[in-house]
């Protein structure tokens, strides 16, 4: 048998709840009180404070315009010939194109 000569563990206090509590309190009321976060958005910062290759994000408009560039650079890219690297044989196709090839290349292994 085992021998149960030690005290039991005591609860916590309420004293120290309550303690604890208003700690947490005073906390979360001062933090409300004080704290002020930042105005100012990055995405909308006026143009003059931005860098150079980020004034794209200065306005909506410039960034719709931006988007519409990319979207266009990236259909031209999609819908034409050209060379990626002719000293290694690397050429650009047609999305139509490439599937084509590639479904008479791997079609003719079946």
């Amino acid at each position: 048998m085992s021998d149960h000569s030690e005290s039991p563990a005591r609860p916590v206090s309420l004293f120290t709840v309550v303690i604890l509590l208003g700690v947490f309190a005073a906390f979360y009321f001062f933090v409300r009180s004080y704290y002020r976060p930042a105005p100012v958005s990055a995405v909308n910062a006026a143009a003059e404070n931005l860098p150079k290759e980020l004034e794209w994000r200065a306005t909506a408009e410039s960034r719709r315009k931006a988007l519409q560039e990319a979207r266009e650079k990236e259909e031209r890219a999609a819908s034409s010939y050209g060379w990626i690297d002719q000293k290694a044989g690397t050429v650009q196709l047609p999305i139509r194109r490439a599937m084509e090839l590639t479904a008479q290349e791997y079609g003719v292994r079946k």
